[in-house]
């Protein structure tokens, strides 16, 4: 049993088994990796929880978090792209595990990664859900509680149908294939840019700087707190490297990929961060929807 728990598979036979009938097409270049990982990368973490997580733990030295959360990502991600130039095969971390340290560790960490997607895409869904009802309430139609918010987060609450149709379109976009899942991606991802954008170009001469006093309210435990708590921001870099089997030129598009997208969401979460406390009071970006209470902050 112990030897079967610590069994792993040789490079060769895991390039083999990719190489295999059954292996997936090699379709991706390093601009594609790029907007997969700026898609995944850019989302709730920086239209939710950049408002919670300044309202609460770190004030305006968000900023601050985000640097340092950026940092620790930076090197986690180097990490990543030489495992999966090493061996481009699709599984990212489980395929690494169980090359390396044997099956019973692969099997641990793909349950781990099945935990953190699970979560990672349960959040995002509640933030568009959220995004939704803002949006509806401001053209004057207001959905039912009932049916947009978690049963026991407010009275009468029964389910999120958002937030589960959301997730319901988005598998019917996987399924469909990589090469039109990877589309509809860069689709997504100019859309995303376009409202970043958007709310740095209109936002930006809003700016209080008397907001950014005090710059760290909570101290440095606080802006150390607020970079453990946006780090989930950033986990969905990793998702490069699980479309290593499908990479063109994996030695040299998935370091590029990877690193260059961790570089430009870091840059767009610190300016968002910045402007979007420069215009609101901290204390009041605890809410849903912080861009869109930025907006109407300002008219």
């Amino acid at each position: 049993m112990a030897n079967s728990m610590l069994a792993k598979k040789s490079l060769d036979q895991l390039q083999g088994d990719a190489e295999s009938s059954h292996g997936l097409k090699k379709s991706l270049g390093a601009l594609e990796l790029t907007l997969l990982g700026i898609g995944c990368i850019i989302g709730t973490g920086i239209f939710v929880l950049t408002g919670v997580a300044a309202a609460k733990h770190a004030g305006p030295g968000i900023m601050l978090s985000f640097v340092l959360a950026g940092m620790a990502c930076a090197f986690a991600g180097l990490c990543y792209a030489e495992f999966a130039a090493m061996i481009p095969v699709a599984g990212s971390a489980y395929t690494y595990a169980y090359a390396t340290l044997g099956e019973f560790v692969a099997w641990t960490i793909g349950w781990d990664l099945i935990l953190e997607y699970t979560v990672g895409a349960s959040a995002v869904a509640i933030g568009w859900s959220g995004y939704l009802v803002k949006i509806c309430h401001g053209i004057g139609i207001d959905l039912s509680v009932a049916l947009t918010s978690p049963p026991g987060s407010v009275p009468g609450a029964i389910i999120n149908l958002p937030a589960i149709i959301i997730v319901l379109i988005m598998t019917g976009v996987l399924v469909i294939g990589v090469k039109e899942s990877a589309w509809f991606n860069n689709i997504m991802v100019t859309v995303k840019l376009a409202v970043v954008l958007l709310f740095i170009v209109m936002g930006v001469g809003h700016v209080n700087t008397a907001n950014w006093t005090p710059l760290m309210p909570f101290g440095w435990t606080g802006v150390l707190t607020g970079a453990s708590f946006v780090f989930f921001a950033y986990i969905s870099f990793d998702a490069v490297s699980t479309r290593a089997e499908e990479a063109k030129n994996p030695q040299r598009d998935l370091p590029i990929g990877t690193m260059v997208s961790l570089a430009i969401c870091t840059v767009l979460y610190i300016v968002v961060a910045a402007i979007m406390t420069g215009v609101v009071p901290y204390a009041k970006l605890d809410v849903p929807a912080p861009m869109a209470e930025v907006f109407s902050y300002i008219g």
